[in-house]
Parts: structure tokens; sequence; C-alpha cells
């Protein structure tokens, strides 16, 4: 399964229109509240130049990126969690993601109505917060109760588990998120079967005007000083922008895009800022002469872990893989002569892959 981004935020705050710049996806857009009822999925594109340069090497007919799912879910508003708005059906969307991109609005504009009397991303990303929690509580309270009705014919075996939760819902009652809690690896366990919203990975999307582009301004710095202070990943971006220069020339938006003092694009920021918040690395397959393909994949996995992405085939008939990182391909010349020289590594099922690798997987069908 494809890894997720859930993109939440408040009504109005370019929730779509980035999706769309993200994904190309064209959702409706439209300055009213749940214009997303259903949650639009799109791919965008992990944009990685060692993939072209393998290509230069393997010459395959093709190229496939690396890809991260975006979700855009219907915008949350205060008492979701008692279900206002879209209440559990919100709550049921973003439980499913892996990561949430929490897009906060940072610009004024007197056409487009705001949930509050006026503009203040900080208290967006509280209202949001606080709903997350506040579900996450009522959550809480049914595992505690089943674990007590489970407790009766055993005491002792849930006295540890009862008290974490315990404690992990005072710690909530107190309006702090649950990523905020600590735990060993076993409570983490616990945690981690709840799918608690509040204890995802958050990424803070702060959108601006143009004309505060690069820095954000002066609505945006409150976002970017939280997230320092708390750990958070940000981004600025302007989301109309962004929609509008897919539409131009790759060559024309770099040159609109330096002008305004920016690098990289907003989709290769907010993917740069999504691997490394949910603690991505990229490996590359090379299908003979067909395809080369980059794969996303949780550092720290194994090349047996990596095969099953691939396919589930290839996992459950894994012999073994052969490994060669991307650069040392490069300065060989090409996969058979790397082989010949004894440059490409024959690993098992529990070696660690590292970014960049290039694997071949060996399996019996």
């Amino acid at each position: 399964m494809a890894l997720q981004i859930g993109i939440v935020g408040l009504p109005n705050v370019g929730k779509s229109t980035l999706f769309n710049a993200l994904t190309h996806a064209h959702a409706l857009v439209a300055n009213y509240p749940f214009t997303t009822i259903d949650p639009n999925v799109g791919v965008a594109e992990i944009p990685d130049p060692r993939l072209s340069q393998i290509a230069g090497v393997i010459h395959p007919k093709r190229q496939v990126p690396a890809s991260i799912e975006f979700v855009d879910i219907a915008g949350l508003v205060k008492g979701a969690a008692s279900g206002e708005g879209l209440g559990n059906q919100f709550l049921g969307h973003i439980r499913n993601v892996d990561a949430i991109a929490l897009v906060l609005r940072c610009f004024e504009n007197v056409d487009i109505p705001h949930q509050f009397d006026s503009v203040d991303p900080l208290l967006d990303l509280d209202t949001l917060n606080l709903e997350l929690t506040l579900a996450d509580i009522v959550t809480l309270e049914r595992r505690l109760d089943k674990v007590h009705g489970a407790a009766k014919a055993n005491p002792r075996e849930f006295v540890h588990q009862i008290e974490y939760l315990e404690k992990l819902k005072a710690h909530l009652n107190s309006g702090r998120r649950a990523a905020l809690f600590p735990g060993s690896a076993q409570e983490r366990v616990w945690r981690d079967e709840m799918g608690l919203l509040s204890d995802k990975p958050q990424l803070l999307v702060a959108n601006v005007n143009e004309a505060d582009l690069p820095d954000g301004g002066r609505l945006a710095q409150p976002v970017l000083e939280r997230a320092a202070g708390e750990g958070h990943h940000a981004v600025v971006l302007c989301a109309r922008l962004e929609a509008e220069l897919t539409e131009m020339s790759p060559a024309d938006a770099e040159e609109y895009r330096a002008g305004l003092g920016l690098g990289d694009s907003g989709l290769t920021r907010m993917a740069a800022a999504g691997y490394e918040l949910l603690k991505l690395i990229t490996f590359f397959t090379a299908t003979g002469t067909d395809e080369v393909r980059a794969w996303p994949l949780r550092a720290g996995h194994t090349v047996w872990e990596a095969a099953g992405l691939i396919h589930t085939d290839m996992q459950k008939g894994f012999i073994r893989a052969e490994v060669i990182p991307w650069d040392e391909l490069l300065r060989v010349g090409s996969w058979a002569h790397a082989r010949e020289i004894g440059h490409v590594r024959i690993e098992g099922r529990d070696t660690v892959v590292k970014d960049g690798d290039v694997i071949h997987i060996r399996f019996n069908v």
C-alpha cells in the first residue's frame, strides 16, 4: 500500500488548491465549507535526479519515480470530535493516513470567508489539534473499557497497561497531543493499536500570499516559531501560485520561481519534508532494460521488506538480493560489469536497505 499524507485544515484555507498543485488532480475548489466531502486521493511523483542518472547507465524504456499519495480530506470545523461538520466521517478518513499535513491560512483575503473573526494560524492549529485530541480521548476510553473487561479474569496481566492508558488519558485531557507522551516499546505497541490521530507525524504548511514569498510574511512567522519550538517540520508556500505554475512549461515555472527567490517547487519541498517526516529513504530497481524505478521505504527496513513492497510474490519466494550503491553503479558503468568485478553484494533477507541502493531480488515463483 502506498504511503499516504492527509491534507487537513479548516474550511477555505487552500487545502484543495494545494492538493491540485501537488497531484494535478483538479479537485473541486470553492469558497464554502465541505467542498471536499469524500476525500480526493492523488499521487505525487517525488523528484530525484539519481533516477535519471541511473537510467543513463541502464538505458531503460521508461523511468518511474517514487511517489506519495496525498489525500485531500474534508475541512475540519470546531466541534468535529462531537459530530459538528462532517464529524466522525472526517476523523475516519484521517485515521487511515500515515502522516498529516496541517494547512494553515497565513494570508488575508476579504473574498474568502474564515471560520473565525480574524486570520490567526496558531488558533487554527490549536483548533485542529484539539479536535484530534478529543477524538483520541473517546478512542482511549473505549480501549480502557475493553482492557478493564479483560482484566477481570486476570488482573495482574493488565495492571501495567491500565496504568499507562490512564496516564495517557490524563495527558490528552490536559490538551496535549499523544505524540508528546513518552512510552516504552511495549507501551508504543498499545498506542499504535489504537491508531490515535494526535499521535501521527505532522507537517505544518503555511499557505501565504505570493507577495509574502519566500519567507512567508507576518502571519507565517508564528507558525515557523511554533514548528521550531515543538520539533515540527514546516513548509512555506503559496498554494494558488503552485497551482498556477503547474499550467506553465517547466522552464517558465522555474524562471518565475527564481524571480521570487524560490529554488525548488512546493511539491519538491513538501516531498522532502514528507520523506523526512516519515523517515523514508529511496531505493531503486532496474528490470532489465525495460524500467528503472525509485521506491520509498521506511529507514531501517530490510531487503525482504523491500521485496514485499515491490510484489508480495517476491517476498514469499525470496532467495537473495543483489545490491549496489547507485553512485558505485554509475562509476563502474554497467550492472553486468559491476557483477563481473565483484561490486554487486549478495545479501540475505535481514540486510538493511541504505538510501540509494540499487536492488535486484532473486526469488522463487
